[in-house]
């Protein structure tokens, strides 16, 4: 059965992607898969023992956070899966789609200028035509919430 896989980052701004996404899985039937992706793009820099820790640190705060979605969505009536990857998020989200045979992608979208926006404009329309010729699938964002 076809799916629905919703990246998060989790905190107070994802709560509206995470609704969404319940209210989706409840409206289709479809499965409902939470994914967390841990990049460390930005450490390439750094001595591999502390990429490491850093690494393991952060797939359990992702893992903690996807206890919390999935247990959100118990609350609804939905029964959710959680996925922690490791790598660049837009491949991640792109393989575990393919994996699930996903109808849907739904991912958040910071304010405007906000540092924490994966997709820029330009990323965002090549991500979107990546989702509907790798997977036939159909990409919802959901612009976040909070400061």
């Amino acid at each position: 059965m076809p799916g629905i896989v919703c990246a998060i980052r989790g905190g107070p701004r994802s709560e509206r992607t995470i609704e969404e996404a319940i209210e989706l899985a409840r409206r289709t039937g479809e499965p409902l898969y939470f994914l967390y992706v841990v990049n460390l793009d930005f450490l390439s820099h750094s001595a591999s023992s502390r990429v490491h820790t850093l690494s393991e640190d952060m797939r359990e705060m992702g893992e903690f956070i996807l206890a919390s979605a999935k247990a959100k969505a118990r609350r609804k009536g939905v029964d959710a899966h959680t996925v922690v990857r490791q790598g660049r998020v837009a491949d991640e989200i792109l393989r575990l789609g393919k994996e699930v045979g996903a109808h849907y992608i739904i991912i958040g979208r910071p304010r405007e200028g906000h540092e924490d926006n994966v997709f820029e404009e330009t990323a965002l329309s090549e991500f979107e035509r990546r989702v509907r010729e790798e997977l036939g699938a159909q990409l919802i964002t959901v612009r976040e919430e909070g400061k």
